[in-house]
């Protein structure tokens, strides 16, 4: 008698039995859920200011501000006794804020602003007699003797100006390349069919 033959087919493979994962305690999951890091609030509020716009003024209202401060700071120093240090290194924090303040469209005015305001801001400090022209001409020698605060303190806000008007070109190149990729459609490649080398062996 023939046995029957206990070999299996060739086409059909034994499959075997995927092996269970071992269940995650109950108390896992919510343990692992309660230790994710979270946003505190100092985080959030540090957000927050970042989102904050920064202050922009126009061309007049920095040059406003800008002298205005010079007079004050005119003022003080003048009650103080006449110091040009005083004079000059606040005339060098007005020149700087004037230069980071004004917005984009109106950055060519800060350079010009900036010695308007030292000259208005050292009326105060000026000396003379009674009548214009003394005032005048001691304005004009009070100019004179600290030409090198005013020439620091424009040369800085111009400086400031022009990196500021760099940095806002590039960004401006930056956004027109990103513009014109997304508007460019992607072409699809070209099969081998319709390349240009058996398109010249055909013709031959």
């Amino acid at each position: 008698m023939e046995q029957p033959s206990t070999r299996t087919p060739q086409g059909k493979a034994r499959r075997v039995p995927p092996v269970p994962r071992p269940a995650a305690p109950v108390g896992q999951g919510r343990a692992a859920a309660v230790r994710r890091p979270r946003g505190g609030p100092s985080t959030q509020q540090l957000r927050a200011l970042g989102r904050l716009p920064a202050p922009r003024l126009t061309g007049l209202g920095s040059g406003v501000l800008t002298t205005a401060w010079m007079l004050g700071i005119g003022w003080l120093d003048s009650l103080a006794g006449g110091s040009s240090a005083f004079y000059g290194l606040f005339f060098l924090l007005a020149g700087t804020v004037c230069a980071l303040w004004v917005r984009p469209a109106d950055l060519i005015t800060a350079p010009v602003t900036a010695p308007i305001a030292f000259a208005v801001g050292a009326v105060p400090l000026a000396g003379g007699g009674d009548g214009a022209g003394a005032k005048v001409m001691g304005l004009v020698t009070l100019l004179s003797l600290n030409a090198g605060w005013l020439y620091a303190g424009t040369l800085l806000t111009a400086l400031i100006t022009l990196v500021r008007r760099i940095v806002l070109i590039r960004r401006r190149r930056r956004a027109r390349l990103r513009r014109s990729q997304r508007q460019q459609p992607s072409r699809p490649p070209r099969s081998p069919r319709c390349s240009p080398a058996p398109q010249a062996r055909s013709r031959r």
